[in-house]
């Protein structure tokens, strides 16, 4: 079983697969997914400050709140597909939905989207108030990378993970797609310059959950499988936000074409959006085929993501 100390101290467990779980299809992943989505909400209660704090419970609610944990299933999945025991990604998973959490605190704010429901109930700065929801955006985008700079593994994997990170969730990644999204706000855009938005925006931190631990005579390929991942993740977005409810999405439905936001249905339409989102889904499961082994974990987790509802 996970427990604190392994997390924070990185104690030298081992969470080993069943044979069976290697022949899979898609129905494969539900075990190894639930397992994922338990093994990071553990570890997330362990590297967040205790409760008790206003601070800490508005860190705690924002990051602790649901969520699908599909950046850490990527760090899990890949792990496993490449035989790394899991203790050794822990750290970057925490961190990489540490920053998920930071960026849909602030995405949600006022002066951003202006939503006021995050995974079926109140936005962070609705439960707590604005100033608190933006100091706890800034301490989980602070501890991400603390808890890099202080997990076991060697100095040089640390350091390469912390660049990776930084690159992922910055001016040039998603940071800068996110400022990309608000200054196009009601303009029309071509699909590469809407594409580029995304890269950042959505695509920067999906492709940096894929290489967490030394794969580095596959890295082209994984950059590959993280590139047309995030393009199909963020098309699919824009279409369940074009079509679902507000219950089904557990935020606001509709809120892209009412702000005058460049999606792929207000682009393309809904046909042309689905036959590309089918296109970048299809190039990213063909290039988790070219991993070792066929990369079963990888491919089936893919298949969920591909197909999900919400």
């Amino acid at each position: 079983m996970l427990s604190c100390t392994s997390i924070i101290h990185g104690a030298n467990q081992r969470d080993t697969i069943a044979p069976e779980f290697v022949l899979t299809a898609f129905i494969f992943m539900t075990e190894p997914l639930a397992r994922y989505q338990a093994r990071i909400e553990t570890a997330l209660s362990c590297v967040l400050p205790p409760a008790g704090e206003r601070l800490a419970d508005a860190m705690r609610y924002a990051t602790l709140g649901g969520g699908k944990r599909l950046r850490a299933a990527l760090l899990y999945a890949t792990a496993d597909d490449f035989g790394v025991p899991p203790d050794s990604v822990d750290a970057a998973a925490c961190a990489v939905e540490a920053i998920h959490a930071y960026s849909l605190i602030h995405d949600d704010l006022p002066a951003m989207d202006d939503d006021d429901l995050r995974r079926g109930r109140p936005s962070t700065h609705r439960a707590f108030d604005e100033a608190t929801a933006i100091l706890a955006g800034d301490a989980l985008n602070t501890l991400a990378f603390a808890l890099l700079a202080n997990s076991p593994l060697p100095p040089a994997t640390r350091l390469a993970q912390i660049q990776t990170l930084a690159d992922a969730a910055g001016w040039a990644g998603m940071i800068g797609g996110q400022m990309g999204d608000m200054a196009a706000t009601g303009k029309t855009l071509t699909l590469p310059q809407l594409q580029a938005i995304h890269r950042g925006k959505t695509g920067a931190l999906i492709r940096a959950a894929l290489p967490a631990a030394d794969y580095a005579a596959h890295a082209a390929t994984l950059d590959e499988l993280g590139e047309h991942l995030g393009i199909a993740y963020q098309i699919a977005d824009d279409i369940l936000d074009a079509t679902a409810n507000s219950a089904t999405l557990g935020k606001t439905a509709g809120k892209d074409a009412a702000q005058g936001k460049n999606t792929y249905p207000a682009l393309l339409g809904l046909e042309e959006s689905r036959a590309i989102f089918a296109e970048h889904s299809a190039r990213a499961q063909a290039a988790a085929t070219r991993l070792p082994n066929g990369a079963p974990h990888l491919c089936a987790l893919l298949a969920r993501i591909i197909h999900r509802s919400h």
